[in-house]
């Protein structure tokens, strides 16, 4: 299992592979290439930054079927995955806070087993996906609740500046198919889950987006989310954590 990270070194915005306490710097993001430039730093998990540089972020939403059941009256599964994307705009890293925008009545926590797509992709079938995805990481896809409610589409609910904190880091060489998701506010559990009870697997769900966009290295899936999604106000600390991945943590803020 490797971890690759991204770290502000001084100022600077650098790619690295970690290895226990150090951190081997490379030259570019490792799902472009594994260059290891020679330098190495100390690991400070006080300066890591989201581990993605994405032109998208394509989520899935209604992909859990107790979380179909806390979000409708009807106990409906989709005919088909539930797409929408958020913003680059909106992606902050580990340690960021959480923006409580203050026209918003509320402002939800999702935490979110997150796919990185490894190189160039169109329109490939299930066989094929294994190898288009270079690793996985954990989403947060923070939701305007009234909002996403009120509008026929999503993307004003989820694509404020804020809204999607990635993190800690990108882990490969992992099962995904059967992990635990739990997300803690302040401590205290909210939700707990795991991949295998999602609708449509991660296999499908990349396949199936697929054959409606170009995915390139470095954009993100993100899954969908167990159920017990819930509010946040500022002060609150949100904390996700997975199975063989880690755990993503961030603070929310009056914005």
């Amino acid at each position: 299992m490797t971890k690759y990270l991204r770290v502000n070194d001084n100022g600077v915005s650098r790619w690295g592979l970690l290895d226990n306490s150090d951190i081997a710097i490379l030259e570019k993001a490792p799902y472009l290439g594994l260059e290891i430039s020679g330098k190495i730093i100390s690991y400070n998990k006080n300066e890591l930054l989201a581990p993605a540089e994405p032109s998208k972020i394509v989520c899935v939403g209604l992909n859990y079927g107790e979380h179909i059941k806390e979000s409708q009256s009807a106990n409906t599964v989709p005919e088909e995955p539930v797409l929408f994307i958020k913003p680059p705009t909106a992606v902050i890293g580990p340690n960021d806070m959480i923006p409580c925008y203050r026209n918003l009545d509320r402002v939800d926590y999702e935490g979110e087993l997150a796919i990185v797509i490894g190189k160039k992709i169109f329109k490939v079938d299930e066989s094929q996906i294994r190898d288009a995805i270079f690793g996985y990481t954990i989403l947060n896809d923070v939701t305007a609740r009234n909002l996403q409610k009120k509008d026929i589409q999503w993307t004003r609910a989820k694509g404020f500046d804020g809204f999607c904190p990635i993190g800690p880091w990108i882990v490969t060489d992992i099962d995904p198919t059967d992990l635990k998701i739990e997300t803690r506010l302040n401590d205290e559990i909210r939700q707990s889950g795991r991949t295998s009870e999602q609708i449509w697997d991660i296999f499908k769900l990349t396949s199936f987006i697929s054959n409606v966009m170009t995915l390139l290295p470095g954009d993100i899936i993100s899954t969908g989310t167990p159920k017990g999604v819930g509010p946040v106000k500022p002060g609150d600390i949100v904390s996700i954590t997975i199975d063989n991945i880690g755990t993503l943590t961030n603070g929310v803020k009056e914005a």
